[in-house]
């Protein structure tokens, strides 16, 4: 039997998303993503957002990083993710199901690239940040030490 179950959650976590922000009418296209077969279980990514498909065309290619670059930033995603879907009083109803991402499977190169990319544009889209990235900025004057 192929394990369908984390199939199963990572859609309903795109499906049951919601924002507030208006999407345009004729975008309401699903975007599904296949991740092909892995150890004989098969993974599959859908995401419910239409202008997703036209963000990642303007990616660099699943190759700029390591499957292992990709799937770092996915656990610490989902773990920021998951933090916020636990907390709807503080961070809202957007985060509206868990994200079930084990840090102990290799989803493969597919399904992590393009997560990894989901969560860029959900940043992106509907100005969310989720992670700081980059250098810290230090005021003039005032040091963290």
């Amino acid at each position: 039997m192929r394990l369908t179950i984390i199939t199963l959650l990572l859609s309903l976590v795109f499906m049951a998303c919601h924002t507030t922000k208006p999407i345009a009418k004729g975008n309401n296209e699903t975007a599904k993503i296949s991740a092909g077969t892995i150890d004989s279980t098969e993974y599959e990514l859908i995401i419910m957002d239409a202008p997703y498909d036209s963000f990642l065309a303007t990616q660099p290619s699943k190759e700029f990083y390591s499957n292992k670059y990709y799937r770092n930033w996915n656990i610490q995603y989902v773990t920021e993710w998951n933090i916020r879907h636990s907390n709807p009083l503080r961070y809202g109803d957007f985060y509206q199901t868990q994200i079930d991402y084990s840090p102990h499977i290799d989803y493969g190169i597919d399904l992590n690239y393009q997560l990894y990319n989901y969560f860029l544009f959900i940043e992106k889209e509907y100005g969310i940040l989720l992670i700081r990235r980059g250098k810290m900025w230090i005021r003039r004057g005032k040091t963290p030490w």
